[in-house]
C-alpha cells in the first residue's frame, strides 16, 4: 500500500505521526515540557545536565525543541550522535565545530579543546554547548575526562554547557562509587517518563490536527489500549497509530476502533 493511497483515504494533508517535524510544531505533554525547561536553564547556567529516559521516550526530540529556542548568534551547539568514537573522537568533533585543525596527540588535543572552548566564549562571545547523545555508551574513562573537561573553569564559572542525553543506564551508573566526582558536577538531571492517558489521547490528536483531520478519528477505547501498549512514550504511540490507520484502511473502515488497535499491537509486537 503507498502513503498516496492512505492520505487520500483518510483526507490527510501530509502523514501524521512522523518525525520531520519542526520545533513549533512539537506535542509539549508535561514530561517533554518540563525536559525543554530543564535543558535550557542547563545551557543558560552552563552546567553539565544529564537527560535520561527509555528507547522512544523523546529524549533527542526534547533537546531538538529546547536548542531550537537558543539565539544562534550567542551559542554554538556542537552534536555528537554517537559517542563510540571515544574521547579523541569527542574532542576532535570539539575542535573541528570551533574551526580549528585538531591536534594530533591526545594529550595536546585535549588541551587544545579546552582551550578554543574557552576562548569562543570570551573571544566571540558564543556560548558552546556540547551534546552528547546516547551517552550511556560512554565508557566510565570517557566520563572521567568528560569531567576533567569541565574541571578548567568550573568552580569559578563555567565557559560551556555539556549535556549528556542517554537511557536510565547512564543514571545508574552515575551512581557507582568511580564516578562520584562526575557525579556532584551535575546540575541539571531529568528523566522522562510516560505520557499520562490523556496525554496521549491529546498527542494522537495532535498529530491527526497536524495532518489536517480535526475530528475524532480514533475511538475512545483504540486511543486506551495504544497508551497501555505504548507505556505512553511517543515513539511507540506513533509506530502503532500508523499500523491502526492501515488495518483500519484495510477492513474499508473510516474510524480506528479498538479492534485495528489490537491488530497493530499485534503486528508490532511479532
Amino acid at each position: 500500500m503507498s502513503v498516496q493511497r492512505l492520505q487520500e483515504h483518510y483526507g490527510f494533508t501530509r502523514m501524521p505521526f512522523g518525525r520531520d517535524l519542526a520545533p513549533g510544531m512539537l506535542h509539549r505533554h508535561t514530561s517533554h515540557a518540563e525536559a525543554v525547561a530543564r535543558i535550557q536553564w542547563c545551557v543558560g547556567q552552563r552546567q553539565l545536565g544529564v537527560i535520561t529516559g527509555e528507547v522512544g521516550a523523546g529524549k533527542t526530540v526534547a533537546v531538538r525543541a529546547a536548542l531550537a529556542g537558543l539565539e544562534p548568534a550567542r551559542h554554538q551547539v556542537i552534536y555528537i550522535p554517537d559517542p563510540t568514537i571515544g574521547m579523541r573522537g569527542i574532542h576532535t568533533a570539539i575542535v573541528t565545530a570551533l574551526g580549528a585543525q585538531p591536534a594530533f596527540y591526545s594529550g595536546v588535543l585535549a588541551t587544545q579543546t579546552a582551550r578554543l572552548l574557552a576562548g569562543e566564549l570570551d573571544e566571540r562571545a558564543r556560548l558552546p554547548v556540547i551534546v552528547i547523545d546516547e551517552a550511556h555508551l560512554l565508557a566510565n574513562t570517557d566520563l572521567e575526562s568528560l569531567r576533567m573537561l569541565t574541571n578548567s573553569d568550573m568552580d569559578t564559572g563555567a565557559n560551556f554547557a555539556l549535556l549528556l542525553v542517554g537511557q536510565p543506564t547512564l543514571r545508574r551508573r552515575l551512581k557507582l562509587a568511580v564516578l562520584a566526582a562526575l557525579d556532584q558536577r551535575i546540575g541539571t538531571r531529568y528523566t522522562l517518563t510516560g505520557m499520562t492517558p490523556t496525554d496521549s489521547s491529546d498527542y494522537i490528536r495532535h498529530h491527526l490536527k497536524l495532518a489536517g483531520r480535526c475530528d475524532p478519528l480514533f475511538s475512545d477505547d483504540a486511543n486506551t489500549v495504544i497508551h497501555q501498549a505504548s507505556r505512553g512514550y511517543p515513539r511507540g504511540i506513533n509506530n502503532l497509530a500508523i499500523s491502526a490507520l492501515i488495518a483500519t484502511f484495510a477492513t474499508g473502515k473510516s474510524i480506528v476502533d479498538q479492534s485495528a488497535a489490537q491488530a497493530a499491537i499485534t503486528e508490532n509486537a511479532e
